[in-house]
């Protein structure tokens, strides 16, 4: 297939050519194929170099373990890595359903043909003014039904053979053997990729921006383009207090809440070795748009791809995040949680629910974990001594004292979801919901329950602040090796629960879940 933007690619790169004209075709009628396309231009872009510089890899890694390997980031331009966890963060969105705009579609190609560009002058030798400037595809004329049919047909048919290609350029790469690289040789290549990128003069301000709006975008806050505000989210605020000649400053991002309060402040910083600063400078700002409205917003502070969120109100240190939080979740973490939660140690522990001393004094420990400021917990309890029945009683308790919202209760099998959602269902009087698709942001039900294989389709649908409980049974091994990236995910009090014997528990497993020493809680 014949690309508009990605022919430069063609002689030397036929299969990133390839998967850039397949993001063409579906930009405006199937925008999301054409965000899991670029996804994989980025991934294979990546693996491109990797071969060429004959770069050491990590074991079997996915791809943003090759995005964040120490040698790749030693490389390659922070402008360019900006774009590639760009096509790789909403790629990963759209395959697990997140609706796309064509609109969207379209930046990410032009984020994609930036890095195509780069690849013809750092590594074909290409000059960058002999390069042609993107051309947006255009919006293909109305087309009957039977046509629109052939036409995805006929794309269906050519993804069979970008397939095989995709397949034998991997069994390549497999055979190509890595070599160790001194400093001095990576600081040549890494001078040789940035001097490709100053030839092209790429901005990295701009991609941040992009990456950011986009992100807040795909957790529902309605963003305008450019330096444009709305009532729910405003850029370059002006705040007083600062430690400026003027005693000026300006907030990146500010989210209002809809009774005029700032939510949170947003603050971008260049790289990761910036945000010590980001968190700081946010924190200046948080404070001045305290004293103005009375109420403090939740600090977050991010590089573009990295983020952090830092809930300095109820005293939590920063944590790192994969997507910021919605209007929603905002909404609950900074009205309801901060003035209505209570120690754990005065709210009891319902008897209806449970009465053995063992199943007490589980939830007493988890109870203790969290009040300390812990947020993952993992309980040992041996078949048929009520693990469901304690994974209940900490759900009521945790919701009676304010500290829960919405409860997540994953499990590995239809039946035992089945057999969970009646035991809710028989303790708790809150609307339960099972998951097998997206769910929207303003949900009612309190209790969701889910197995891992089908969370694991929707996970990302998701902002990482819509559950406030997470609670895992059977947290055996092949929860951290299958489905650790949703444990991971969520920015959230978590519980594991197993009745395998702590000798036959994972290391990988206790690290999930936050125990040291193979101790559980």
């Amino acid at each position: 297939m014949k690309s508009v933007n990605f022919e430069i690619l063609r002689d030397g790169w036929p299969e990133l050519a390839g998967l850039g004209a397949f993001a063409e075709a579906y930009a405006h009628a199937d925008p999301a194929s054409a965000l899991v396309k670029l996804r994989l231009f980025a991934e294979n872009l990546t693996k491109d170099i990797y071969r060429e510089l004959r770069l050491p890899k990590p074991d079997l890694p996915t791809f943003v373990d090759l995005l964040k390997n120490d040698a790749f980031i030693a490389i390659t331009p922070k402008v360019v890595l900006d774009k590639l966890h760009a096509l790789r963060m909403h790629g990963n969105k759209a395959a697990h359903g997140e609706p796309v705009r064509s609109q969207h579609a379209l930046w990410l190609l032009k984020e994609a043909h930036d890095l195509a560009r780069w690849m013809c002058v750092r590594y074909g030798k290409a000059k960058a003014d002999q390069l042609p400037a993107f051309h947006q595809p255009g919006i293909p004329g109305q087309v009957e039904e039977r046509e629109r049919r052939q036409v995805l047909e006929k794309l269906a048919a050519q993804e069979a053979q970008m397939d095989a290609l995709l397949s034998e350029l991997e069994e390549a790469r497999s055979k190509a053997t890595a070599a160790q690289k001194e400093a001095a040789e990576l600081k040549q290549l890494a001078s040789s990729a940035q001097a490709a990128a100053d030839e092209l003069q790429f901005s990295e301000a701009e991609t941040r921006t992009h990456l950011i709006d986009s992100m807040l975008a795909s957790a529902g806050w309605d963003i305008a383009e450019g330096v444009k505000n709305t009532t729910q989210v405003s850029k370059e605020v002006e705040v007083d207090g600062q430690p400026t000649a003027t005693g000026i400053g300006y907030a990146d991002y500010v989210l209002w809440d809809d009774n005029g309060n700032p939510l949170a402040v947003i603050e971008a910083k260049k790289t990761s070795t910036d945000a010590e600063l980001g968190r700081h400078q946010a924190k200046l700002y948080a404070d001045s748009l305290e004293k103005r409205y009375g109420h403090r917003p939740v600090i977050f502070y991010t590089n573009g791809f990295d983020i952090w969120i830092w809930d300095d109100a109820q005293d939590f240190p920063p944590r790192k995040l994969y997507g910021f939080y919605s209007k929603d979740s905002l909404q609950h973490l900074a009205n309801y949680q901060r003035h209505n939660k209570q120690p754990l140690d005065t709210v009891a522990i319902s008897d209806q629910i449970v009465d053995r001393l063992y199943q007490l004094e589980a939830i007493k420990r988890v109870s203790e974990r969290f009040s300390q400021k812990h947020r993952r917990a993992l309980v040992v309890q041996a078949t048929g001594t009520g693990k469901t029945r304690v994974a209940i009683a900490l759900t009521d308790l945790l919701i009676r004292a304010g500290w829960v919202k919405r409860v997540l209760f994953l499990c590995d099998r239809k039946e035992l979801r089945k057999q969970a959602k009646n035991a809710f269902n028989d303790f708790l009087s809150e609307p339960t919901r099972i998951i097998t698709s997206r769910v929207r942001t303003n949900a009612s039900e309190r209790v969701f329950l889910a197995t891992y294989p089908a969370m694991q389709k929707v996970f990302q649908s998701f902002d990482p602040g819509f559950f406030d409980l997470i609670i895992a049974d059977e947290s055996h091994r092949s929860i951290y090796n299958v489905y650790g990236d949703i444990f991971h995910y969520f920015d959230c009090h978590q519980v594991g629960l197993t009745a395998t014997p702590v000798d036959f528990v994972t290391r990988s497993t206790f690290r999930l879940f936050g125990c040291e020493g193979q101790l559980p809680t």
